[in-house]
């Protein structure tokens, strides 16, 4: 019997996955202290529109971002909520790691 993993699970999953490429790491650290619109983003990465849309459209996916549309220019912003939930997640790992004590693995 194969068990769904349940809607945060597969947020996680997705998150996880969508921060797994280094251009999609620069998108999330641009992003962090302000709204940018994607010529900036194109500007700052260096990446044509075409290439970085498949990038930002991953990134929606696994819903790390937010994105309006102003005229015909898209602004990006991060969906904070679900950082919240993976640093969540994380943080439980962390809770563990004073429960049981680094084992020297020397071999």
């Amino acid at each position: 019997m194969q068990v769904e993993p349940s809607t945060d699970s597969t947020l996680i999953m997705t998150g996880f996955h969508a921060l797994s490429v280094p251009i999609r790491l620069a998108v999330v650290d641009l992003l962090k202290d302000r709204e940018l619109c994607v010529c900036d983003l194109c500007q700052h990465l260096d990446l044509s529109q075409s290439k970085l849309s498949f990038h930002l459209k991953t990134l929606k996916e696994a819903k790390l971002i937010h994105s309006r549309q102003e005229g015909r220019w898209i602004y990006y912003s991060l969906n904070l909520p679900q950082f919240v939930i993976i640093e969540q997640y994380l943080a439980e790992f962390r809770r563990h790691a004073t429960i049981f004590p680094l084992r020297n693995c020397a071999r």
